[in-house]
């Protein structure tokens, strides 16, 4: 780990990475930069679908980007707009990227896999009056959207009397006088938005500058064949769309869901040696028949986060990738790459800080402490951060007015200078790649006369991330079942991830502190130490 230092400074209990740096200058655009990029090597293929066996070179790829950029100019758009994308990974995502990057102008980016009312709540955030998405989740989104009436366009699967990027793509008399647009306000413009969430209740718009992009380059090159099943709405996809177009890689995208059998069949017939996974997908991969350490040879780098993995998993992993260095971070979609962790020897740790990342761990009383004391986790990057689109107040809620970025995450750093992480303090959870609040659950189930109080925990699981349960308290001489309650909320609740799918039990109280605000934690272990779905 020598490579990756993370200083203390014992005067005022801070840590420190390395001194970042950058080949390109803090105020150039990421839009030039692909431009140039591209441009200058148009043989080079960046990206491959397998889904519809499309190959997309430099050249073609930029030639699109550059008519869907003038479109954007010609229709007005500018820094001070947004344009709405739903979409999973499909051939035109990469070049409608680019042409928003090249035209200066914000994409707000959802995963479109959400429910209706959660996709309306983030876009309502920030009105985009152009959204472009799949075909299929057309009359989602365009109910979603109707408060605003924006114009939306499919990027597969094209509907009758719906407009269609493939209009976009015509060739155009000026476009190879075309140049892309300068940054305003500098590397500090806002030009991408992602979806994130706060302590409690539903996402918040996270603006990304452009100097957050444009980065040190993650151990990529020219010759690296990436994959990663995340888009554009999720920071690892970003990261990987950057990659490609402009540090040269390959990306390997698919739209169809993931299984190991697949991920291995695409490792073969592309050679991919850069993989990114959740920790769900890797605990699959390593009970796969098909995942042979000769099928898996091509794999140089394989990148996991975003939950806990046992060491069990990651020395089964290591075993079939063979060649592999296997690596993990923490990090967060406000601030972007916290730590990296190199190899398995240390795997409960987080890892060292990345450069330009500076940390606190803040006891209860606001103080710094020093090494092996848990705290929060206080996280400085040195850079501007321009906040939550449309909402000062979980803005300054998140960052103080030194920079400092509250996590909400409990952890410590032992003598080596490694971070761990000890707990959440948010309650946001994750099932199956996707994002749920457990209020919203609670908030469903206490409409039930029957409910006296709930609290609503997520169980681990290495395959689908947390399983919601309920723990329930029957009010006095009411009788109500597992089963319908589990019932009551399918039927209140259509995403998949909002599911009680690990049951519900019963008990006389909840778990709760001296003020009567219930213990989540504690909660959880007395819902995991009963045994069965209560009925």
């Amino acid at each position: 780990m020598a490579s990756i230092p993370t200083t203390y400074n014992e005067k005022d209990n801070t840590w420190s990475g390395a001194q970042r740096s950058s080949i390109f200058g803090y105020d150039i655009s990421v839009g030039k930069i692909i431009f140039s990029t591209m441009k200058n090597w148009p043989k080079n293929v960046c990206q491959i679908n397998d889904a519809d066996g499309v190959s997309v070179t430099n050249a073609q790829g930029i030639t699109w980007a550059v008519r869907i950029a003038q479109y954007l100019k010609q229709r007005g758009l500018n820094h001070k707009d947004v344009i709405g994308i739903a979409a999973k990974n499909t051939t035109y995502l990469m070049p409608l990227g680019v042409a928003c990057l090249m035209n200066a102008t914000p994409f707000h980016s959802v995963n479109p896999m959400l429910d209706e009312e959660t996709i309306k709540y983030v876009f309502e955030i920030t009105k985009p009056m152009l959204i472009f998405c799949d075909g299929h989740d057309y009359e989602k989104i365009h109910s979603a959207t109707r408060g605003w009436h924006p114009e939306i366009y499919t990027l597969i699967d094209p509907i009758e009397g719906v407009p269609k990027i493939e209009t976009l793509l015509d060739p155009t008399t000026t476009e190879m006088f075309y140049q892309p647009e300068t940054l305003k306000t500098g590397g500090d413009q806002t030009v991408a938005i992602l979806c994130s969430s706060g302590t409690t209740g539903l996402p918040k718009a996270v603006c990304i500058s452009n100097s957050i992009l444009i980065q040190e380059n993650m151990l990529v090159s020219s010759e690296s064949i990436i994959f990663t099943s995340s888009s554009l709405d999720w920071i690892t996809g970003l990261w990987a769309f950057i990659f490609s177009t402009v540090f040269g890689c390959t990306r390997i995208i698919t739209n169809k869901p993931f299984s190991p059998e697949y991920f291995v069949q695409m490792v073969k017939k592309y050679k991919i040696n850069y993989a990114v996974v959740p920790p769900r997908h890797l605990s699959a991969l390593i009970t796969c028949p098909d995942a042979t350490s000769e099928a898996l040879s091509p794999i140089r780098m394989l990148n996991y986060g975003g939950g806990l993995v046992t060491l069990t998993t990651l020395q089964r992993a290591q075993e079939i990738c063979k060649s592999a260095m296997l690596n993990s971070g923490y990090g967060m979609t406000e601030v972007g790459a916290i730590t990296v962790n190199i190899g398995i020897s240390n795997n409960t740790a987080a890892g060292r800080l990345l450069p330009g990342i500076k940390i606190r761990i803040v006891d209860e009383d606001a103080r710094s402490v020093s090494h092996n004391k848990v705290g929060e986790i206080y996280v400085h990057t040195g850079q501007a951060w321009n906040g939550y689109y449309g909402n000062p107040v979980e803005t300054r809620r998140m960052q103080d007015f030194e920079g400092w970025f509250h996590t909400g995450d409990l952890g410590y750093f032992d003598d080596q200078n490694f971070l761990y992480i000890v707990d959440r303090k948010k309650e946001i959870l994750k099932y199956q790649g996707l994002h749920y609040w457990p209020t919203e659950i609670e908030t469903v189930i206490a409409e039930l006369p029957q409910v006296q109080d709930v609290c609503v925990v997520g169980i681990y699981d290495e395959r689908q991330g947390d399983a919601a349960g309920a723990l329930v308290v029957k009010r006095q001489g009411c009788e109500i079942s597992g089963k319908e309650i589990i019932d009551h909320v399918a039927k209140r609740l259509t995403g998949l991830q909002k599911q009680l799918h690990s049951g519900v039990r019963f008990t006389d109280k909840l778990p709760a502190n001296v003020n009567g605000k219930t213990l989540r934690k504690a909660a959880r272990e007395v819902f995991a130490s009963q045994n069965g779905t209560s009925k």
